[in-house]
Order: C-alpha cells, then structure tokens, then sequence
C-alpha cells in the first residue's frame, strides 16, 4: 500500500481550517496541481462530490473527481478519488493545540491495483508531494 503523510501547525483556529479545508473549491489556492474544481453535488458535507481535473504526467490532465466520506467538523475530514489512474483516501485529522493554533494531519493511502501497481514507486513521490503541499496552505491561512 502506499502511504504518504504530513502535519503542520496553522495560526488559526480548528473551526476556520476546517471549513476552509471541507470546501474544496479552496484546493487549487494551496495546492498547484489542481487546474479546475467545481462542486457536483448541492450538498455541503457527507456525500459532497467535486469535479477536479489534475495537472498529470507530461502536462496532460487527468481527472482527480472526490466525495466527502466523513465530515466532522472541526477534528476530522476525509475522502476520496472517485475517478482518475489513481484512487487514494484521504484524511485531514485537527486539533487545536492551544486557542487559535491548530495542528492538521493530512494522509493518503492507496492500495495500487492493476497496471497502477507498476507505477508504485512514482505514485508514492506524487502523494509526498501532495501531501507536503500543507506548507502552503499554512502560509496562505496566515499571510
């Protein structure tokens, strides 16, 4: 299976992350490898879905389409890629550490099937990459 997992502490309260976070329209504000996103489903929360297309290998776009699985704010967020060569879950765990500081987990996990499993390796560094990308979205929460 492969893993990738990153934390950072944000200057900002559990309450305001997770909101920013549960809205995926957010996405490409902090993380470069998304090129479009729009909601596709009217609800907000469990069950919410999103249209994302992805920067991909060679510069094509692929498509990186998610749905909420668990929303509960403001500690927990998880979901996961519907559509796309790869389909991991993903989760953002929050704690606020003291009173408008919170710490957020963010992990993808993805068991590789098919023609998937040979491109492990590189599908891994996409994931630590993605998943690093919390850098950003604690500057742009900050700045």
């Amino acid at each position: 299976m492969a893993h990738a997992e990153h934390t950072v502490t944000v200057d900002r309260p559990a309450a305001e992350v997770f909101a920013y976070l549960a809205d995926g329209t957010n996405n490409p504000h902090w993380r470069p490898g998304v090129v479009e996103i729009s909601r596709s489903s009217p609800a907000d929360g469990p069950g919410a879905t999103y249209r994302q297309v992805l920067k991909g290998p060679g510069g094509r776009r692929v498509s990186g389409d998610h749905r909420i699985t668990t929303h509960q704010p403001p500690t927990l967020l998880e979901f996961a890629v519907t559509a796309g060569p790869a389909r991991p879950t993903g989760r953002f765990e929050l704690s606020e550490t003291a009173p408008g500081h919170t710490t957020i987990t963010f992990t993808l996990d993805l068991r590789p099937r098919g023609l998937v499993r040979l491109m492990n390796g590189m599908v891994t560094r996409q994931m630590r990459t993605e998943v690093q990308q919390l850098e950003r979205l604690k500057h742009n929460l900050e700045g």
